[in-house]
């Protein structure tokens, strides 16, 4: 049951954050933006473990694995992502960001000896297919020059980075490491390395001082961050990352949805087969096949 809960908040929630950035593009540049968004996050966890006392003293080889997965995960890979879609389009950088299910299974045996699973290894390649037709109109449309590959080059480090963040969160889990202090501290690393990254690109320290700009960033601190990536690792410790990653083929369809009611999106026969692939393949990827036992008497 709690998996399903953790499953079901990290797809509403990730499925909604598009608005939110939506919000945040135009007068505060993307380094900034990403730094703010962490930098807060990280307060609010470290003040939510404080009022809980919850122990915050690691070890330094501890701490260094937590950095590293605030880097990866909350820092550099968002940027790479702002940056790849200069160039390319929001529903093609979706469908390169999905191939984090392949990632993680493949980084997964690399580097923790998970076994892959071919049902979860199958479902992942229906969603894939699945996201490929529910974008399909847009990605019809793309012209594969230099740019767009490019935009594309810069997505898929973008996707491998999250990628090795999912499993060095499942590591620091398996060296019981708690989900909470690790995202607070790690929230905090990565806000640290964005302003550094903000600092040398030598663009301007901003705050844009508007309500959709500051409520976004808010939703985006204490929804996207706190609470989403809390539900997302801690499935990741329960379930391992190539399930827990399946959730990024599904928050795509949650944004379409709101796209619907707010930018008056149209859907096709491709986008409604795409769900049906998807759905299925998330049946494949989540259920355990169960084993009858043949009991001889």
């Amino acid at each position: 049951m709690l998996n399903i809960l953790f499953y079901s908040f990290t797809i509403l929630i990730w499925g909604s954050t598009w608005l939110g950035i939506k919000y945040q593009l135009g007068v505060v540049a993307p380094a900034w933006s990403i730094a703010y968004r962490f930098a807060l996050a990280a307060l609010l966890l470290m003040i939510w473990c404080l009022v809980t006392k919850r122990p915050m003293r690691f070890s330094v080889k501890d701490h260094l694995y937590i950095a590293l997965q605030g880097i990866m995960l909350f820092s550099l890979n968002y940027f790479l992502f702002y940056l790849s879609e200069l160039y390319i389009t929001s529903g093609l950088a979706a469908v390169v960001f999905s191939t984090i299910v392949i990632m993680n299974l493949i980084n997964g045996r690399i580097f923790l000896g998970t076994p892959m699973e071919w049902r979860v290894l199958l479902g992942a390649g229906a969603g894939l297919v699945g996201l490929g037709l529910l974008f399909w109109p847009e990605l019809a449309s793309v012209n594969f020059s230099g740019p767009i590959l490019f935009g594309m080059f810069l997505s898929f480090g973008a996707t491998y980075l999250a990628s090795l963040g999912n499993i060095l969160s499942a590591r620091n889990q398996q060296q019981m490491l708690p989900v909470v202090q690790t995202n607070a501290y790690g929230m905090s690393y990565g806000a640290l390395c964005m302003l550094l990254i903000a600092v040398l690109s030598g663009d301007p320290m901003r705050l844009e001082m508007t309500p959709a700009y500051l409520i976004s960033l808010g939703y985006l601190a204490l929804f996207g961050s706190v609470i989403a990536f809390g539900c997302y690792l801690s499935l990741i410790g329960r379930i391992g990352a190539g399930r827990a990653a399946y959730a990024t083929l599904l928050f795509p369809i949650v944004a379409l949805l709101l796209s619907t009611i707010w930018e008056d999106y149209h859907w096709t026969i491709p986008g409604v087969l795409g769900i049906g692939l998807i759905l299925c393949g998330n049946y494949l990827a989540l259920v355990k096949k169960k084993r009858i036992r043949k009991e001889i008497v």
